[in-house]
C-alpha cells in the first residue's frame, strides 16, 4: 500500500542527531522529500545519504540555529528555492543544558534552554506556515518532553521551557482550528540518545549512568510515533502523546535491573 507521506514534503529540525535523524530516516522510508536542518553540517549530510537510501527521493539540508531568528529566515528561504508548499513541519531542535538547581544555575544554560525548547519552536512555525496555511492535511508536530507535564529537582529551566513548548502546541491547535492544519506534540520519557551527554557537556559516564540498568526508549521508537501521527488521515489529529519506557511508571520511579559489578 502506498504510503500517505510519499512524496509529501517534511522539514525536520535538530535533524544531525537523535530524535531527529531518526525520524528523517523513517520518513525517508515512507518516501517523503525532506529539508534537514540543524548546526552540524557534517552530521546532516551523513543523516541526508541514509535518507536516500531509506527511500527519500529528495534529502536537501541546509545550516539552520533555531535560537537565531536569521538562522531560521535563511533556512525557510532556502526551502522556498525547492518548494512552495510543506507538508509536515517536526519541531524537534531542543534539548537539556546542565542539571543545576534554581540556587546555582547559569545564565547561559538557561538562555540556551529557553531559546531553543521555546522560542525556535516558535520562529520556525511562524515562519513556516506561510508555506502551509493553504495545505490542508498538513501536521506541525513539536516533540516536547515528560518533563514539561511533571517537575524533577535540577530541571527548573528545561522542566519550564518544555511546559512552554506543550502550551504553545495547543494555542497553535486552536489558533488553525479551521484551517484544516494538524497541530500535536509528542512528549517522550526516559529516551537513551545524546540528549543526556549534552545535558552533561560531554561527560559520557555521568550520561550512561542515566539508564543504568533499564531499558529506555531509542531515537526509532519516537521516530515511528512522530511518522504514524503525520500520516493519519487529515481529519485526525493526534493533538498529544505522552511515551514512555515499560520501565519507567513516573518521573521518579524507574525500574532498574542490577548491574554486574565490573571484573
Amino acid at each position: 500500500m502506498r504510503s500517505r507521506l510519499a512524496n509529501k514534503w517534511v522539514i525536520i529540525t535538530g535533524a544531525s542527531s537523535g530524535f531527529g535523524a531518526a525520524t528523517a530516516r523513517a520518513f525517508g522510508a515512507e518516501g517523503a522529500k525532506l529539508l534537514l536542518g540543524a548546526r552540524r553540517l557534517d552530521r546532516l549530510e551523513k543523516v541526508s545519504s541514509e535518507c536516500h537510501e531509506a527511500g527519500s527521493p529528495e534529502a536537501l539540508f541546509h545550516a539552520l540555529d533555531v535560537s537565531q531568528t536569521a538562522s531560521v529566515e535563511s533556512f525557510v528561504k532556502w526551502g522556498r528555492s525547492h518548494t512552495d508548499c510543506v507538508d509536515v513541519l517536526i519541531n524537534n531542535a531542543g534539548g537539556a543544558h546542565g542539571l543545576d538547581t534554581v540556587a546555582e544555575g547559569k545564565d547561559e544554560d538557561w538562555e540556551a534552554m529557553l531559546q531553543t525548547n521555546v522560542l525556535g519552536v516558535l520562529r520556525m512555525t511562524r515562519a513556516v506556515l506561510p508555506l502551509m496555511i493553504n495545505n490542508p492535511g498538513g501536521s506541525i508536530l513539536n516533540i516536547g518532553s515528560y518533563a514539561g507535564r511533571v517537575a524533577y529537582e535540577g530541571g527548573a529551566a528545561y522542566c519550564g521551557a518544555k511546559a512552554a513548548e506543550l502550551q504553545i502546541t495547543r494555542a497553535l491547535r486552536l489558533e488553525l482550528c479551521g484551517s484544516g492544519l494538524r497541530v500535536g506534540g509528542i512528549d517522550p520519557g526516559l529516551a537513551e540518545t545524546e540528549f543526556s551527554v549534552v545535558r552533561f557537556k560531554g561527560d559520557t559516564a555521568r550520561a550512561k549512568k542515566v539508564y543504568e540498568g533499564a531499558n529506555p526508549l531509542k531515537a526509532e521508537d519516537i521516530a515511528e510515533a512522530i511518522v504514524w501521527a503525520a500520516s493519519r488521515p487529515p481529519h485526525v489529529c493526534i493533538d498529544e502523546m505522552l511515551i514512555k519506557a515499560t520501565d519507567q511508571a513516573g518521573m521518579h520511579k524507574v525500574y532498574r535491573r542490577p548491574v554486574p559489578a565490573p571484573k
